[in-house]
């Protein structure tokens, strides 16, 4: 592999049909994957995070709030009480975890067909 020397961290191939750069795969990983589990707890953390700014946002800024957004996502979510607090946050998670659930697979599926292809 020749090394590009305007970027000595980006390799060139010597195919003529391979692409400038660091490829996503190697001959110990056939085709990329995404960590389910990783995923999961990302996103679950990030949906929650972004509940809990939003929940403050319309604490501090009433006549700009959206918790009525909340009121129709939320199953069982009311404004605004410590259990429905609380309860709103676990929910947050729980979608984070259902897109990670349905979203990784997929990915994951689509990812190897194409690897394969």
């Amino acid at each position: 592999m020749k090394m590009n020397r305007s970027n000595p961290d980006m390799g060139v191939s010597e195919s003529p049909n391979a692409r400038p750069g660091i490829p996503i795969t190697s001959a110990s990983q056939p085709d990329f994957r995404l960590p389910v589990v990783a995923l999961g707890l990302s996103l679950g953390s990030f949906i929650s995070i972004t509940y809990v700014l939003c929940v403050l946002f319309d604490l501090w800024f009433p006549g700009l709030a959206m918790y009525e957004t909340w009121l129709k996502l939320l199953p069982g979510f009311t404004w605004l009480s410590w259990p429905s607090f609380f309860l709103g946050l676990v929910e947050s998670f729980a979608y984070g975890w259902y897109i990670a659930l349905v979203f990784g697979p997929l990915f994951n599926y689509f990812a190897g067909r194409h690897a394969g292809a």
